[in-house]
């Protein structure tokens, strides 16, 4: 089967590999360990996967049972994660995931989850902790005349994929421009202990690396052509909620900017992804701070519009995170964006030292925040895994200024985001440096546990429930709490109450 575009595979020996979706699926038995690509919905495999489930389910309709470990760089998308772990093709699930599917299954106990640190993954993956990876499965946008591959909407752990798998597939997607040729910043100085050398990024623009992802011919097995969108969900629109966090961020580095700790252009800024942070993003763009930086995970909509604006000179992320007008938007222009944006593999992306040393500006959202200042971005009342901590603690713990952003409540009010204890700990109060909710920014770097809880409940709780926390800080000390007052046989009674009742509202 020839190619079709012989412009996207331009090497003859993959070019002969070229077969269906079907035929390369066959290379994945019950068992294996595979590395798929794809982060936040960006360069995921769109056909091999699918055609897997098919396998799959055939299998189980034999009786034979068929599944297989998925490793990935982050989240992917329902045809991949969803349709796997419905079919129950999925034994081990690792390092992040946001499906709902998939999420059921883990909370059911039907499949195993590891929710790791993402710039972690790799160096486990070579220290052998998961097993042997057998299987590659990597999208690109193209393939060049010597057999490089060009990395495609991200780039996640692919290096490692194809480093250490015994046979790789590639999905060649034409729908992925051709021109990110160039835009990525593949770095192969990455080493074990005792043979780490400094990794040399002095600024976020800085490549240390090659444009292309190098893979030993011998070792593909199949090549797939595909025409296939990513998942360019679309975001929440900006509420009024999200506009007033914003509101205090910028006031809050506007502060910092006045205190002589930030330069006027800030420092490079990391930003979650969804409605919150585009409204961060949109209000910077409106700031006085300029030209400025991002050295981060994902780019989303938001990031593409300063770029436009020109109020941010340029992005190293390792992935894409758009919804389809942004995707739109940076397919028409992508030559106004390739020179000002580079994606790097997530252990360099998420790198400690190269965080540290730029000096980064952490913006994350959450589930919840007790009075101390420890986060839960991962759990559901303490036992059901909801994504997973992402990057969000590579950069909190290496993080310049480590802010998290979340509204004051959820479930229509029934809820607190702001807590005594926190029913699972992602992040603890040392990582912590500042909360922002709508009705306020708690700066709590330079404050011991007691006046971090005053801060918290002024500044950051909503009024329905500052009484309520307040009453259990004076009880709590009263009870002989001096340093971190807490009652424990109390403390995580709020999230009882919300499982009883449906609401953690202070009883009357």
């Amino acid at each position: 089967m020839p190619p079709r575009d012989p412009q996207r595979i331009r090497n003859a020996r993959l070019a002969a590999l070229v077969m269906s979706a079907e035929e390369a699926a066959a290379y994945i038995g019950p068992g294996d360990n595979v590395g798929m690509s794809g982060f936040t919905g960006s360069g995921y495999p769109k056909a091999v996967p699918a055609a897997l489930v098919e396998r799959i389910k055939a299998s189980t309709t034999r009786g034979e049972a068929f599944s297989v470990g998925v490793w990935t760089g982050a989240s992917t998308a329902p045809e991949l994660d969803g349709a796997l772990a419905a079919a129950g093709g999925i034994d081990l699930r690792m390092p992040y995931q946001s499906d709902p599917v998939t999420r059921a299954k883990i909370n059911a106990g039907e499949l195993d989850y590891l929710d790791l640190h993402l710039s972690h993954v790799a160096q486990m993956v070579w220290e052998g902790f998961f097993g042997h990876l057998d299987v590659a499965v990597i999208e690109v946008a193209g393939i060049a005349t010597n057999g490089e591959l060009i990395p495609s909407s991200s780039v996640g752990n692919n290096k490692t994929w194809i480093d250490m798998a015994d046979r790789v597939i590639l999905e060649v997607n034409s729908w992925q421009p051709i021109e990110f040729e160039g835009m990525h910043d593949i770095y192969y100085g990455t080493a074990l202990p005792p043979h780490r050398r400094p990794i040399q990024i002095l600024g976020p623009s800085d490549r240390i690396g090659v444009p292309y992802l190098r893979c030993a011919p011998e070792k593909v097995v199949a090549v797939v052509e595909t025409n296939a969108p990513d998942r360019n969900a679309p975001f929440k629109p900006v509420d009024d909620t999200s506009r007033q966090i914003a509101g205090h961020v910028i006031e809050f580095l506007t502060h910092e900017v006045r205190a002589g700790r930030l330069p006027a252009t800030l420092l490079p800024l990391q930003s979650g992804v969804g409605n919150i942070a585009n409204a961060v993003l949109a209000e910077l763009d409106r700031g006085p701070f300029r030209p400025l930086t991002a050295y981060t995970e994902v780019i989303q909509d938001g990031m593409l519009a300063l770029l436009r604006s020109g109020t941010l000179s340029s992005i190293s992320a390792t992935a894409f995170s758009l919804s389809q007008d942004g995707a739109t938007e940076l397919r028409e222009h992508i030559s106004d964006y390739r020179d000002r944006i580079v994606l790097r593999p997530q252990e360099i992306s998420n790198h400690p030292e190269v965080i540290r040393r730029l000096g980064c500006l952490a913006m994350n959202g959450i589930i919840e925040a007790d009075l101390y200042g420890n986060i839960n971005s991962t759990h559901i009342m303490g036992t059901r895994i909801q994504n997973g901590i992402g990057g969000s603690g590579d950069f909190a713990r290496n993080a310049y200024i480590s802010m998290f952003l979340t509204p004051s409540t959820a479930a229509g009010g029934n809820i607190s985001c702001i807590v005594p204890m926190v029913s699972h700990v992602d992040h603890t109060e040392h990582d912590v440096h500042v909360i922002v909710t709508e009705n306020g920014v708690a700066d709590l770097r330079g404050l011991a546990p007691r006046r971090r809880a005053a801060r918290i409940i002024e500044n950051c709780a909503h009024p329905d429930y500052r009484d309520a926390l307040q009453d259990y800080v004076d009880r709590a000390l009263a009870h002989g709490g001096r340093h971190t007052p807490h009652l424990l046989g109390e403390a995580l009674s709020w999230h009882e109450r919300y499982e009883q009742t449906g609401s953690m509202r202070p009883r009357p």
